[in-house]
């Protein structure tokens, strides 16, 4: 029984068109480059471009003579995407068609389309898994070993980071009755680690006067992302 199976797979074979191997294709646009320079499709197939970040202000512009008006971008010099953006053109001629990025010359490639019919409804595949950060950093084992600040040099404190960024705090000072009033805020560059900083010093944003603060401190990575915060009083004498 099995020999017969196989005589029969043999001549379906031989009736579909030969040399018929290309199929619908991805391309990722993802650091400054396709993922695959040179793409090969049959007649009637199509090529979807995916941008997956972290850059996105790639176009996929034709640059040869005969995909002059396909543009991903049409309308402008400044192309721009957001992360998971898709962008899909048919080919019904045979030939190679050449795109290049408006803004980035080296980010470019061919598809080259055979003249073999081809299988429009092949699947593609799904769209890759984008090239984005969004973890948010760690901010934790604050120390603060004394709460109070004499004058204008603030109150050192200690915190580690999980995550190259910026660290903000959020000044509020208490007045006599207890209630709060926003009184400006600080940013320091921070590394991965331990970083030793101080509070409620000298500032362009934050003048310091006597009296009972509290700082509400969140880190933020390169990629925006946002930690929890944590909270510290301390007073300025």
């Amino acid at each position: 029984m099995v020999p017969r199976l196989l005589a029969i797979a043999s001549a379906t074979a031989l009736l579909l068109p030969a040399g018929a191997e290309a199929a619908n294709t991805r391309v990722s646009i993802a650091n400054y480059a396709w993922s695959q320079p040179q793409v090969h499709v049959d007649l009637g197939e199509t090529v979807t471009w995916d941008w997956l970040g972290p850059d996105l202000a790639h176009s996929v512009t034709g640059i040869s003579a005969n995909d002059l008006q396909w543009d991903s971008d049409p309308g402008t010099d400044a192309p721009t995407h957001r992360a998971g953006d898709s962008f899909t053109l048919q080919f019904s001629q045979p030939g190679e068609y050449i795109f290049q990025c408006k803004l980035h010359a080296a980010v470019r490639g061919e598809v080259i389309v055979s003249g073999v019919p081809g299988n429009p409804s092949s699947d593609p595949g799904p769209q890759p898994p984008l090239n984005l950060d969004l973890k948010p950093p760690t901010l934790g084992s604050l120390s603060m070993p004394k709460r109070q600040a004499r004058g204008r040099n603030g109150v050192g404190f200690s915190v580690e980071i999980s995550e190259r960024g910026k660290l903000d705090a959020e000044y509020y000072r208490f007045n006599s009755k207890g209630k709060r009033a926003y009184s400006g805020f600080a940013t320091w560059k921070v590394f991965i680690g331990i970083n030793h900083l101080r509070l409620g010093g000298r500032w362009k944003h934050f003048r310091a006067e006597p009296g009972r603060y509290l700082a509400v401190l969140r880190a933020a990575d390169e990629a925006a992302n946002e930690s929890k915060t944590l909270r510290r009083r301390f007073t300025i004498g």
